[in-house]
């Protein structure tokens, strides 16, 4: 284009980052900047106005977050698409819910009375279970699976337990990222925390002899209570406090159980964080029931308020032969459910590797060595580590505007903030959450009720969970303030 892009006015008081951010945004919502447009580099920009390139970099971060830049890495910054929500996908009714478990397992929700009609996606889809893709350096996409693609081709299946890189490459992000000290060997790969859960389920049928069973928390994950019910485990639903799980439910079962499947960092979908003191409870549960703890290290990665706490795996004991956490981990909320990538790490429990063993050896690992291959390259190359420091900083915007949005209404309490990818909106009754829900998805836009998530017919919550992390900004904006409006109505709360 001719001309400056923006200018700043030195006489004008206010910071010279608000002036870039509300004059490109100016630009763009003025029709100077139009959709696809390239802009200047950060430090072009900044050369051209005589400001600082950090400057530069936080208003184009900012901007991105708010959905009117795209930045990848390697490819210029362009102006953003602005009439409609990218990467909305799956199958939708007629009230706007996702039917499909089409995000990492999360997307649960389902009709009871048959299959749902394929549907235009809604509007503004904040459905919880999907992250951002839009900060994926798709430089180091590209060259993970063009350097998967130059290996020599095997003529034989994939190890039972996965290809040796990855299992190393998922090792030491453990021990980076969450304080586990694991190697390859205690590494299984899997597709997806599904196919993690079901080969857990399995095990403890070896193990047992006869139909398991395994608490899980109530409320809790609807898909991995479904997935372990399909193969023939006999779930018992635990209730959560304000937490997470509560162990004392445990020790009050006529039978203990033989696992106990738990969310400590980010219990889903309330948002508790299991203290240290009920971990090491838990943990001295399980040894006294000779039981194994299933950890789904949901969300961890994203803590946004207090320090984060290492792996509840991290506390077993791997010097006593007897290890009890078995940690069920994704790269789905990461990087992208699209990769259908997950892993298990074993304790040092020699039964329980057997049993998995054995079991690979009939149901080979279901990931193909290529994207096993390619999933290695990624995480050697930092990419998943720089990714995740990038999105850290976009979730905790957007959760500042969830805060803004809609905290301190009396009527409709928030919470699950801590960390995470979603929060919680408590309602008064069932009615109103039936008819906010209904009013959302007529105006286009998708959340899902939290009665959803009990494990207890009868005992259902009334409230809403949403998701904030796979939309922009914009639309979510838009989106918090039809929320607020129709929590506001006292048509809406009186059902």
């Amino acid at each position: 284009m001719d001309g400056p892009i923006l200018v700043i006015d030195r006489d004008a008081g206010g910071p010279v980052g608000v002036q870039l951010v509300e004059g490109l945004r100016g630009g763009i919502l003025g029709g100077r900047l139009r959709a696809g447009d390239t802009v200047p580099s950060t430090r072009a920009l900044a050369s051209e106005l005589g400001v600082s390139r950090s400057a530069v970099v936080a208003a184009y971060e900012q901007l991105a977050g708010e959905g009117y830049l795209e930045m990848r890495q390697g490819a210029p910054t362009r102006v953003a698409e602005l009439n409609e929500p990218r990467g909305a996908t799956g199958q939708y009714t007629s009230n706007g819910r996702n039917w499909r478990d089409g995000a990492g397992g999360d997307r649960q929700h389902r009709p009871l009375d048959g299959a749902a009609e394929e549907q235009t996606p809604p509007r503004i889809d904040l459905l919880p279970g999907r992250p951002s893709t839009a900060r994926i350096d798709t430089r180091a996409w590209r060259a993970a699976w063009r350097h998967a693609a130059s290996l020599e081709i095997p003529s034989e299946s994939p190890p039972l337990f996965g290809v040796e890189r990855l299992r190393s490459e998922i090792a030491d992000h453990l021990r980076q990222a969450r304080g586990i000290a694991c190697t390859a060997d205690d590494v299984v790969v899997t597709a997806g925390t599904s196919e993690a859960l079901a080969l857990a389920a399995s095990a403890l049928a070896l193990l047992t002899g006869r139909e398991a069973v395994v608490a899980v928390e109530h409320p809790g994950y609807p898909a991995a209570r479904r997935t372990l019910e399909r193969r023939g485990v006999r779930t018992v639903p635990t209730p959560v406090d304000a937490d997470g799980l509560i162990v004392e439910a445990l020790r009050r079962m006529p039978r203990p159980p033989d696992a106990v499947m738990v969310t400590p960092s980010h219990q889903y979908p309330l948002g508790g964080r299991l203290p240290v003191a009920a971990r090491l409870e838990l943990l001295d549960w399980a040894r006294t029931a000779d039981a194994i703890v299933l950890e789904d290290d949901y969300d961890s990665e994203y803590r946004h308020l207090g320090p984060p706490l290492p792996a509840f795996a991290s506390l077993d004991d791997p010097a006593s032969g007897h290890g009890r956490v078995v940690l069920v981990g994704s790269f789905s909320k990461v990087l992208t459910p699209w990769l259908r990538l997950g892993y298990l790490v074993l304790p040092a429990n020699p039964r329980l590797r057997e049993a998995m063993a054995l079991i690979r050896t009939d149901e080979r690992c279901p990931v193909p060595g290529v994207a096993q291959d390619a999933a290695a390259a990624l995480l050697a190359s930092g990419a998943v580590r720089r990714h995740i420091a990038v999105t850290r900083r976009d979730y905790a915007h957007r959760r500042r505007l969830v805060v803004d949005a809609l905290d301190g209404i009396p009527s409709a309490p928030l919470s699950g903030l801590d960390g995470g990818l979603h929060a919680v909106v408590r309602l008064p009754s069932h009615e109103a959450s039936a008819a906010l829900v209904d009013r959302l998805a007529a105006d286009g836009i998708a959340v899902a009720p939290l009665a959803d998530y009990s494990a207890v017919p009868g005992e259902e919550e009334p409230g809403i969970v949403l998701g904030y992390a796979g939309t922009s900004d914009t639309l979510l904006a838009e989106g918090l303030a039809r929320i607020r409006t129709a929590i506001l109505d006292p048509a809406t709360l009186t059902g």
